[in-house]
């Protein structure tokens, strides 16, 4: 993580609403998340999508405590990424500013009712696919989120390809699609971001999913940093 040009992944951020971040994982390290989610044990829930109406495809959200590489992702992104918020919320006119560390906005949460984690592993297979949407989880809502991918495309899966849309006022929605390679993050837009126009900034609206997968098995590693009522 130490690689990571933020100021490279800022420009992206404010230019597109993603950015792009290579090998933030290793093959290692991808394959011992992915054998995780075999296990019950470390896991507080499993959605099966197409009983909700999400896609088709499952995911589990961990339980605290958060394993050790998740729990490390997790506080090392946040503090460049609450800067990036932070400046994005003065041109939306938000006096909310993000703490410095997770640990600090991790105690907003549970001081409003958002004590459970969100951090997940998803799991698709032939034909799955998830559906369009926001991650937000209550009051507190980190405006940042990123995503891993754990497979290999080509291999382990075809097809499945991550993709957001953005809705700008009066406008038709606008789609983005991140190619991603094993250990390959994106982060991306949780719900809506600035955007500067010819009388100063609006707000554009942010959407995320994933494709249908035409064959195999995908895995990717999802780190939300608030948490959920």
């Amino acid at each position: 993580m130490d690689k990571i040009d933020w100021q490279a992944a800022a420009g992206e951020l404010d230019a597109f609403g993603c950015a792009f971040v290579q090998r933030l994982l290793n093959a290692e390290e991808c394959q011992l998340l992915v054998a995780l989610y075999a296990e019950e044990r470390g896991f507080r829930k499993r959605v099966v999508m197409a009983q909700h109406g999400f896609g088709r495809g499952e995911y589990k959200y961990f339980a605290y405590p958060l394993p050790p590489l998740v729990a490390k992702l997790r506080e090392t992104l946040y503090p460049p990424l609450a800067e990036i918020a932070n400046r994005w919320n003065a041109p939306l006119k938000s006096s909310f500013r993000f703490p410095a560390t997770l640990a600090g906005f991790l105690e907003r949460c549970h001081a409003a009712g958002q004590t459970r984690p969100t951090p997940l592993l998803l799991r698709y297979g032939e034909g799955d696919y998830n559906c369009l949407h926001q991650d937000l989880y209550g009051e507190h809502v980190f405006p940042l989120q990123v995503a891993v991918l754990l497979s290999r495309p080509g291999e382990d899966f075809t097809g499945g390809e991550f993709v957001l849309t953005e809705q700008r006022p009066r406008m038709q929605s606008r789609a983005e699609v991140v190619p991603l390679s094993q250990g390959d993050a994106v982060i991306f837009a949780v719900n809506e971001r600035p955007v500067q126009g010819a009388k100063g900034h609006y707000r554009v609206k942010m959407r995320h999913g994933v494709s249908r997968l035409r064959s195999g098995e995908r895995f990717t590693l999802g780190i939300i940093f608030h948490d959920a009522e």
